[in-house]
């Protein structure tokens, strides 16, 4: 996947991209070293060359995070590629202060922690995102994504601008 903001710049960007993408197909080489004066320089590189990853068996998985405002399904894509292999790809708990429900797990749902704790977490840069919502702290903390990994997966989060 990548991703390509719209800037001021984009037709001559866009003209630039064509150019080292019809490059590439000769040469392995990167796009920043076939055309080192195009848009890199102009624009402060706001492209970076996409190729599949290949991890070697003694890397470590990586966490992926899906960003982008409510509505647009990143939650959707979250639960569909972890649908798609559940063995490969797993979501991380988050914590919430939030009263627990009857049908809810500690620990499955969310890690349920007070409001005190939550934000103990917070000050001693222990979360990874958080935020509030309806009057109650939800986020993904460092150790939660770590737990993940440490299983083999790959940690799949998402996350809303704000």
């Amino acid at each position: 996947f990548s991703v390509l903001m719209s800037l001021p710049l984009t037709a001559g960007f866009r003209r630039s991209m064509r150019l080292c993408r019809r490059k590439s197909r000769t040469n392995q080489q990167s796009c920043y070293a076939r055309c080192p004066s195009s848009c890199y320089n102009t624009l402060a590189a706001p492209y970076e060359e996409v190729v599949r990853y290949q991890r070697h068996p003694v890397d470590r998985n990586r966490l992926i995070i899906l960003v982008g405002p409510a509505g647009v399904g990143v939650n959707e894509l979250r639960r569909r590629l972890i649908a798609s292999n559940p063995r490969e790809f797993q979501s991380a708990v988050p914590h919430t202060t939030r009263v627990q429900k009857s049908y809810e797990m500690n620990g499955r749902e969310y890690h349920y922690v007070s409001k005190e704790t939550f934000e103990n977490m917070v000050y001693s840069h222990k979360m990874l995102e958080y935020g509030e919502y309806k009057g109650y702290l939800y986020g993904t903390s460092i150790d939660a994504v770590r737990t993940v990994l440490d299983e083999g997966k790959i940690c799949v989060i998402d996350l809303e601008p704000q």
